[in-house]
């Protein structure tokens, strides 16, 4: 009983990183889908299934940390911060399946330079959100979170620049109705890819503030 009210730290540590591998994992998924849209490899839904597998693994992990949450009567930083810690990796797997999903909701079958780009990315910020949690886990290594989170934000700001130019290319480029169609879901997607970015830099930005109110 007294394991379940007074767990150690590391237990809490141990399933961000765990649900950190299912996010790092699903961004591998996604990059591979996107850059293998048009061409033999992979199957789409082979790669669209591994995505939602991984969301639907890490949405358990979440469960079981906010339930240690609750029932816990110390944690090992403020229990709020913890809670919004992951909500925010959840939300950026939730977009990345959203993301994968939106090339069978959208009839996407080839890629562009750009959305691969988007997806390196996404996949490159991933890696160090992944890297930061287990950095902030201890205390002789939390100095690298503060050097992973302000690259993550430097990813997030390429991948609006990215975005841009991508948006004006499609909407320069004349056409008939097809191909304004094409042009408009490709704007969709591209801003689900840079959603994914985002929310990887919402989560850097509360493990800053973990930093700063726990220095």
């Amino acid at each position: 009983m007294l394991n379940n009210v007074m767990p150690q730290r590391g237990t809490f540590f141990n399933l961000l990183a765990a649900h950190t591998d299912r996010l790092v994992a699903g961004a591998s998924a996604t990059l591979r889908l996107v850059t293998g849209l048009g061409n033999q490899g992979e199957s789409s839904a082979t790669l669209i299934e591994e995505v939602n597998l991984n969301e639907t693994s890490a949405d358990s992990i979440k469960a079981e940390f906010i339930k240690l949450l609750y029932e816990s009567f110390t944690t090992p930083i403020n229990r709020d911060q913890l809670h919004t810690l992951i909500l925010d990796l959840d939300r950026v797997l939730d977009t990345l399946q959203t993301v994968a999903n939106a090339i069978n909701v959208y009839n996407i079958d080839s890629s562009t330079p750009q959305s691969r780009a988007l997806a390196s990315l996404a996949s490159d910020a991933c890696l160090r959100l992944n890297r930061a949690v287990i950095a902030l886990a201890d205390r002789e290594q939390t100095a690298q979170v503060a050097v992973l989170c302000p690259q993550i934000d430097a990813l997030e700001s390429q991948a609006q620049t990215l975005m841009r130019e991508a948006i004006t290319k499609l909407f320069r480029e004349e056409g008939d109705e097809q191909a304004a169609w094409h042009a408009m879901k490709m704007r969709r997607f591209y801003f689900l890819q840079v959603a994914v970015l985002d929310g990887c830099k919402r989560a850097a930005h509360t493990m800053e503030e973990i930093l700063l109110k726990n220095a």
